[in-house]
């Protein structure tokens, strides 16, 4: 009998057990439903990352792409194949999970069946608990848990499916984020990313931490379209000893916690995990925020990460921290804010992992950095980035500075020479006004 495969975040062939339950009931139409819901509040590089996946999946099938309301569009390509099935991998995000409860509704009331199979996760949010039957609140018992639960062996592509398509389909979205440069998107380049990787993780614990080093795996873009499962990287991290590979798998079991907390907890999107935080003083965005987001605080590291993401639509995790913490602690914006620009312009927003690292900084999320803890930018830049490679790469400016001068921070004078912009606070009476406030709510 005919089948669907809905095809959402798991743009693939191989290790994809949805496709091989839809090509098991016969011939398949592969569907993409461009969702405004999700597409109109995307930013430009998000869009043009997902436009070229979408392309890179439909030079290996026939792929059927529609606009519109899933609930009505899944439903009519339904019909139109004759299918009794419509295959999906589970979506636990807050909006992904109340869409399919809402389209499987829609589908019974047509006699069709919604199936899911899988996720886009090793170890799906809410298969693991605590000892009392609840979500885990804390990251290292959830992840020996995580850890003694497992996860299967990726699986083959189907071997030879039947594809069925629709009498009309939209066209392939023509998605560009101008002056942003992009990694190249698919399946393909997702596996090719993942084997350079492997050839130097063992030096992955050392490394990741240091910007300026290529020590990280830039698989984040390709994990959040699931052009690659974490299931195949787990796989092959198996077969290694070292400790750039356990570390890296921490990485992964990081991923899924925050998933797991978000469909726990899907308030915490938008609001406070930690709701005493709601009561903490903030400043009116309007005084800095737009100078933050165009890398123009005087801060180098800070104004590194923030020219990074908007160069390539990505950020250094450990950056991604040093700006947020900038943000909430030394400017006193309120991290939805930061959390809302970084997912507008993150080639590899994933809400779950966002919102909650944003979190994690503000001190009202789960294993929480402690309010108390105000990283000095500068301190952090000279650490992290000791020859300051990085600060010169993303603020060219700084790479003209005076022999001896020091990029991390230099002199008001080296600042007014090259055209580099003064600090718009003082690190040291705004850490101060921070902890002050911190008490307030305590």
């Amino acid at each position: 009998m005919p089948a669907v495969m809905w095809f959402r975040r798991d743009l693939r062939l191989r290790d994809n057990p949805a496709l091989l339950e839809a090509c098991a009931d016969g011939a398949v139409l592969p569907l993409f439903v461009l969702d405004p819901a999700l597409w109109e509040p995307a930013g430009p590089a998000r869009r043009a990352y997902l436009a070229a996946s979408l392309r890179s999946l439909a030079g290996d099938l026939p792929l059927a792409v529609v606009t519109g309301d899933p609930v009505r569009r899944v439903v009519q390509a339904a019909v139109e194949v004759g299918a009794e099935r419509v295959h999906v991998a589970a979506d636990f995000g807050p909006y992904g999970h109340a869409r399919d409860l809402a389209v499987e509704q829609a589908l019974a009331e047509a006699g069709v069946e919604l199936v899911r199979t899988g996720s886009p996760y090793a170890v799906a949010p809410g298969r693991v608990t605590s000892g009392a039957g609840t979500p885990f609140k804390v990251f290292t018992p959830y992840s020996k848990a995580w850890a003694d639960h497992g996860w299967r062996d990726p699986v083959d592509p189907p071997p030879d499916p039947t594809w069925l398509g629709l009498a009309e389909t939209a066209d392939l979205p023509d998605a560009e984020a101008e002056g942003v440069e992009l990694p190249e998107a698919g399946e393909a380049a997702a596996r090719r990313q993942w084997a350079g990787f492997l050839d130097r993780v063992g030096d992955y614990g050392d490394d990741r931490d240091r910007p300026g080093v290529d020590g990280t795996s830039r698989m984040s873009p390709h994990l959040k379209w699931g052009e690659v499962h974490p299931r195949t990287l787990l796989a092959d991290l198996a077969r290694l000893r070292s400790d750039g590979a356990a570390t890296y798998r921490k990485e992964l079991a990081w991923r899924e916690f925050y998933a797991d907390v978000l469909f726990a907890h899907p308030h915490s999107a938008r609001d406070y995990l930690k709701p005493d935080y709601a009561r903490m003083r903030y400043d009116d965005p309007a005084d800095h925020l737009e100078a933050w987001c165009q890398g123009r605080t005087g801060f180098p590291v800070v104004d590194a990460g923030m020219r990074q993401l908007r160069a390539i639509g990505w950020m250094h995790n450990r950056v991604r921290m040093i700006v947020a913490s900038f943000l909430v602690k030394d400017l006193h914006v309120e991290w939805q804010h930061g959390a809302r620009h970084f997912m507008h312009s993150l080639v590899d927003g994933d809400l779950a992992s966002n919102q909650h690292g944003w979190q994690w900084v503000a001190g009202s999320g789960t294993d929480a950095s402690p309010y108390f803890r105000v990283f000095n930018p500068t301190t952090q830049g000279r650490k992290f980035d000791p020859d300051a490679t990085y600060v010169r790469q993303w603020v060219p400016e700084l790479a003209d500075l005076p022999e001896g001068a020091d990029p991390h921070d230099p002199s008001p004078a080296d600042r007014d020479e090259v055209g580099y912009p003064q600090p718009i606070v003082d690190h040291a009476a705004e850490r101060r006004e921070a902890l002050a406030r911190y008490e307030e709510i305590r």
